[in-house]
């Protein structure tokens, strides 16, 4: 069974690179991805229905940070995806955002019964583009969730989401239920293809001028 581990009083891991250095997919299978949206909307339960196809009604509300491991193979490609779930509420603010940089994907989570969530949207967008220091935001990969689309009253309607999503920069937008699975693997597995695509688009700007260090130096002329 996956473990969860809970990292309120931790400092960020020291070990992952800011984005503009990190390592290529190709080279380290470790993809990070962060789920971000208000208390309530329910990013733990979309967390613990992807890693452990499991869904809890009595799930206590985020303190902090926390995170688990999911490894899965995506378009031929194997990655082991560390999913982190934040606390929501503004009080935790200052435990959370130390936690963003390093990220390689953001989902933005809302509830479709909750209007609120979706206009705070934009809010949480900025937050973590700021904490997380993202030098190109316009080519960041987001992802945004509606989430509880199992509920009888929805506040949010599905094109008013979509029109968000491609008024805010074209994300990729997914109607999710944790409580019965709806669209919850598929939304991951979205993000991961959204970070390689990105990495892999990073690889080949690689300028054609950079020094070739495998190449023998030419020989040349000598006068005797």
């Amino acid at each position: 069974m996956p473990k969860r581990f809970c990292s309120v009083l931790q400092d960020p891991p020291q070990s992952r690179k800011c984005p503009a250095e990190r390592p290529m997919a190709s080279k380290s299978s470790l993809l990070k991805v962060i789920l971000l949206g208000d208390g309530g909307v329910g990013k733990s339960s979309l967390m613990n229905r992807y890693v452990t196809n499991k869904f809890d009604t009595h799930l206590f509300h985020t303190i902090g940070v926390e995170f688990l491991n999911k490894d899965l193979e995506v378009d031929g490609r194997l990655v082991t995806m560390q999913i982190w779930d934040t606390a929501g509420q503004e009080r935790f603010r200052s435990l959370r955002t130390p936690f963003y940089r390093g990220s390689d994907c953001c989902l933005l989570t809302f509830s479709v019964d909750d209007s609120q969530s979706f206009l705070n949207l934009a809010n949480w967008k900025k937050e973590f583009i700021y904490y997380a220091d993202v030098k190109e935001p316009e080519s960041f990969p987001f992802v945004v969730l509606g989430n509880k689309l199992d509920v009888a009253e929805r506040q949010v309607g599905a094109e008013e989401a979509q029109q968000w999503c491609r008024d805010n920069g074209n994300h990729p937008y997914f109607e999710t239920s944790a409580k019965d699975s709806t669209n919850v693997a598929a939304a991951f597995e979205e993000a991961v293809r959204r970070v390689l695509a990105a990495e892999d688009r990073a690889e080949h700007l690689i300028p054609t001028d950079t020094v070739n260090l495998h190449r023998k130096p030419r020989s040349s002329a000598s006068c005797c």
